[in-house]
């Protein structure tokens, strides 16, 4: 099948490569020309793994080409995806002027039947502000469907082309039939594809970010709460993890959630809530805690060195709001770091993949070290904010010989207990209490 998609980001550019990989004829099409002329020449712009792959092989074969032309990619494409950016506006909602902006250009270059798919994340009744914003100068047939995305950032192309359920929103016999044949090849195993009307389907995948969004904060919460009355919350976790109606996934507390989706889709839920009349007072408490999770650490530092962290040098592993990804949007470390720095401390930190991101937002306020063990020379304590697998089994002798102290703040709980306590390291974690031969 021929087929476009507005918008390489990183659910336009995973769409994209995934689907030429089955074989579809794929144009995709962006505004930042000199984006284009990079992904042109085989160069991806985002981290993701996996995706060089796939990305270099349909390029060669001819599958996959870019252009900044959207008349010709609607000239190319019979099913047209909309992966637009829908930014968080400054009162939560999500801001629609690029996937509204889009359509009504698709309006006047439209010359043949569409199916315009909203890719992107939007709030409810947004296919219904597409459709009025296509039709206003569309002199064809075109239909509008709801078809949101469900990718982890790190197993994006896995997630793809093994789906575990796809969603597709629409009222249209004739566009659900060509999106069914689109997606055939992604479910051959028996996974679901489901259909439904559009406006369920934009809640549906409000609905399911939040809930688990909800599920790490209801964590984070027992986590704060086991420091409290001395409780481990691995074996609580352990212990209702085990029970199917709750599971095992989403219950590791730590230092909060971030990302593109978890935050910009929680509050877009709750302002959608508000704009309708209806208050989720649960989302509103799993935005209130998530904000201070991501400091919650901060406390615990202070108190180690007596309250005062002036001159004091940190070390941070992890930058990343989550490991086998080079995203920084609303990343627990970029909220850690503001306030280190705001007490007086000296930040040096170390990512496999997100310090150029890093680099063009902070700029010199903090230093970066080329290897994950640079950050530990003559520093005061190690602060971890994301669980890579790189940092899960590092050489402790090591650590204790470049640290001024053998002192560890974990926002990830990525030791054992005993295990750090027999290497001789102050260690403090989320909800485990302070563990350590060390003590301040």
């Amino acid at each position: 099948m021929k087929v476009t998609v507005v918008g390489t980001g990183y659910v336009g550019l995973v769409t994209g490569t995934c689907l030429a990989e089955t074989g579809n004829e794929v144009v995709c099409v962006d505004i930042d020309a000199d984006k284009v002329k990079r992904m042109q020449s085989g160069e991806v712009p985002i981290y993701e793994p996996h995706l060089d792959v796939l990305f270099e092989r349909n390029i060669e074969a001819g599958r996959l080409t870019f252009t900044t032309s959207l008349e010709e990619g609607l000239e190319h494409g019979v099913i047209v995806f909309l992966a637009l950016p829908t930014p968080e506006d400054e009162d939560g909602s999500a801001d629609l002027k690029y996937v509204l902006g889009v359509s009504e250009k698709i309006g006047h270059l439209l010359k043949d039947y569409r199916v315009i798919v909203d890719k992107s994340t939007v709030p409810v009744g947004t296919s219904e502000k597409v459709h009025k914003a296509i039709a206003k100068n569309a002199r064809c047939d075109f239909d509008v469907v709801s078809n949101p995305e469900f990718l982890r950032e790190g197993f994006a192309v896995d997630d793809f082309l093994k789906p575990e359920r796809i969603v597709i929103g629409s009222s249209s016999d004739r566009a659900t039939d060509l999106m069914k044949k689109l997606y055939k090849p992604f479910v051959r195993s028996g996974n679901p594809m489901i259909v439904m009307d559009e406006k369920s389907a934009e809640l549906t995948k409000y609905a399911a970010n939040a809930f688990l969004a909800t599920k790490i904060t209801f964590m984070n919460e027992i986590a704060n709460f086991c420091e409290k009355v001395g409780a481990d919350v691995d074996k609580v976790r352990i212990g209702i993890g085990t029970d199917s109606r709750i599971g095992k996934r989403f219950l590791f507390p730590g230092i909060g959630y971030g990302g593109s989706c978890f935050p910009k889709d929680v509050k877009a839920l709750h302002k959608s809530g508000k704009d309708s009349g209806y208050e989720f007072q649960i989302l509103e408490a799993v935005i209130d805690v998530n904000h201070r999770q991501k400091t919650i650490l901060i406390p615990r530092i202070l108190e180690y060195f007596g309250g005062d962290l002036q001159g004091k040098k940190i070390g941070v592993w992890g930058l990343a709001f989550k490991p086998e990804t080079d995203d920084i949007r609303e990343a627990p470390a970029l909220y850690l770091i503001e306030e280190l720095l705001k007490l007086g401390a000296e930040v040096t930190a170390f990512d496999p993949e997100a310090m150029q991101n890093v680099k063009r937002k902070m700029g010199d306020r903090i230093s970066y070290a080329t290897r994950m063990y640079g950050v530990l020379e003559d520093a005061d304590a190690l602060v971890i904010c994301t669980e890579w697998g790189v940092f899960r089994n590092p050489n402790f002798n090591r650590m204790k010989e470049l640290l001024r102290e053998p002192v560890i703040f974990d926002g990830r709980n990525l030791y054992d207990t005993e295990e750090i306590q027999s290497e001789g390291f102050y260690y403090a974690s989320i909800g485990r209490g302070h563990q350590g031969a060390l003590k301040k």
